[in-house]
């Protein structure tokens, strides 16, 4: 028997192929004489869309912002060595929010990988690098290792619990001939289905219960029908600001995102069971642990190491959130015997949030009220940087439409918004909505000819109060008011708007943001509206981060 050669393709070609074949529309990154070969087939194929970033650090911004607004794969491609490492602070971010991104890199020819020679590009300890910032790491050693490695890859990524994965690829393996395959593997997820036995005594501690709460974050937003299905049998539900919208915003029973409010402490002690679901308890959003949860708790998550890390529970459920709460509601009533009164006093207490939270907004309580209503009605996506704007009223005042609709800066680094934006536009049909301080746009502005070039249907809105405005609040409040290395020499965005080629508008008068506002996203494109802080006037409450000694991030 004579076997027949396969026709041959270069490896660059076959994983341009791939990526196509299991539907990836969008690859974001920089070109590079290490990733051509790559590239190349991408243009040649004509089957995917490459986004040229201005930086690695936006493209992976943009490649995490793009796999959460798709609840898909994100595909970001950089070079090796610095480059690599320019993404590595963006990809922590990814790695933070467990956003599914393949990275695919780049190495030296593999005569001399690994071998710390000063080969052109070269740097040492680049896969020790990419094992810190990734949830697994892969490398393609030869060309007929290509397809099976790029499909662990994936698998590895879109796998619960989620994370962004690093692929180095040689290039000397991206020129290497390996053969065209009739057929091409889809990603194999690993799934974790819940043991009946847990899952049983769950549902009857439910059935017993007359105040169920249930606390959902990031982990469960693809469980958001299971997840509403039993607020509407009886529990109340309270969110992380990663978790928002899994149930949805609006409805009488949800917190929301109000969950470090005096009315939320006297909730959970009267609550008797709580289910945790796909929440790491941060820090910031519990006191760091002080918070008092019922004296009954179920943890779900797919991650077991998250089981008890933060808080001691009753009992851990290791468990992909959906199959888990699909399993959970089969056991159930259509309603469960609650405590009616409780439920009011739950909603009751979300509106005095909401409440107390506009008045300290003192002028912008405008802005943030026509905010909430244009991104939920609109279905927009709701993209925040880190900046006061964003941890007063963006990570809970503006409602948000759907639970993948929300991206921001988990993290808690600066600069990121721009970037993310970006993504999020290649991943939405409605048009994009991204809250920015002056400060953390700086960071990463060059990506503003991004957008311009792309003409990504973005409208920002810019608050500029010439500072890093919480900074200095916190020095006010924790340094006697020694304000050092918080005052910003900020350019004219206008000008700089102009330099572009982006239209910009400047607010003054907080009474004209709606109508500029309004203008700006039924104009085609992207817009800049900057509300001059200088010009309008402070918040009423000053807000100065997290409280001393808890988790920072905020600037």
């Amino acid at each position: 028997m004579t076997l027949v050669a396969k026709a041959q393709e270069p490896v660059g070609d076959a994983i341009a192929r791939y990526l196509a074949e299991i539907g990836v529309t969008h690859v974001f990154g920089v070109i590079s004489i290490h990733n051509m070969p790559i590239l190349d087939a991408i243009l040649r194929q004509g089957r995917i869309i490459f986004v040229p970033a201005r930086g690695e650090a936006g493209a992976m911004n943009m490649a995490d912002a793009f796999a959460r607004v798709t609840k898909g794969l994100g595909v970001v491609v950089t070079s090796t060595g610095t480059a690599a490492g320019n993404a590595a602070g963006a990809q922590v971010e990814a790695l933070t929010a467990g956003s599914p991104v393949l990275h695919i890199t780049t190495q030296i020819d593999t005569v001399f990988m690994d071998r710390d020679r000063a080969a052109i590009h070269d740097v040492p300890k680049q896969p020790e690098m990419l094992k810190a910032v990734s949830k697994a790491y892969f490398r393609i050693w030869e060309p007929r290792a290509t397809i099976p490695t790029l499909q662990a890859a994936v698998s590895a990524a879109l796998s619960a619990p989620s994370g962004p994965v690093s692929l180095e690829i040689p290039v000397d393996v991206q020129r290497g001939p390996v053969a065209i395959q009739s057929h091409y593997p889809r990603p194999a997820l690993a799934v974790m289905a819940p043991q009946p036995e847990q899952i049983a005594a769950l549902a009857a501690a439910v059935r017993a219960a007359k105040r169920p709460v249930i606390l959902l974050g990031g982990g469960a937003r693809l469980a958001a029908s299971e997840a509403t299905q039993l607020v509407e049998r009886g529990f109340c539900a309270v969110t992380s600001t990663n978790g928002r919208a899994t149930v949805p915003e609006d409805h009488p029973r949800t917190l929301g995102a109000y969950n470090m409010t005096p009315d939320t402490q006297a909730l959970y002690d009267r609550a008797d069971l709580m289910i945790i679901v796909g929440s790491r308890l941060r820090g910031n959003e519990t006191r760091n642990n002080e918070m008092r949860l019922p004296a009954t708790t179920i943890q779900i998550d797919a991650d077991a190491s998250q089981g008890g890390r933060n808080i001691a529970v009753n009992e851990f459920i290791h468990a992909d959130a959906q199959l888990a709460l699909d399993a959970l509601l089969r056991l159930l009533p259509e309603k469960l015997a609650v405590d009616e009164q409780f439920a009011a006093d739950w909603g009751a207490a979300r509106l005095r949030g909401e409440q107390a939270l506009g008045k300290g907004l003192g002028p912008y309580d405008v802005l943030a009220d026509h905010l909430s209503r244009v991104v939920h009605d609109g279905a927009h996506p709701w993209v925040r940087d880190v900046t006061i704007g964003n941890s007063t009223f963006g990570n809970r005042y503006v409602k948000l439409a759907a639970p993948h609709l929300g991206v921001h800066a988990l993290g808690g680094g600066i600069g990121m918004g721009i970037s993310m934006a970006i993504g999020a536009s290649f991943a939405s049909r409605a048009k994009t909505v991204s809250l920015l301080g002056d400060g953390g746009a700086i960071m990463n502005i060059g990506e503003l000819a991004t957008v311009v070039e792309n003409a990504c249907e973005i409208v920002y809105v810019l608050m500029n109060d010439r500072a890093y405005g919480v900074i200095a609040n916190i020095q006010d409040a924790q340094y006697q008011g020694r304000r050092a290395y918080c005052k910003l020499h900020t350019p004219d965005f206008g000008l700089l708007a102009q330099s572009m080629g982006l239209p910009h508008t400047r607010v003054a008068d907080i009474n004209t943001f709606a109508t500029a506002f309004d203008a700006a996203m039924a104009a085609p494109g992207p817009h800049l509206i900057e509300v001059d802080m200088t010009a309008i006037g402070p918040y009423a409450t000053a807000f100065g981060g997290p409280p001393a000694g808890a988790a920072g991030g905020a600037k």
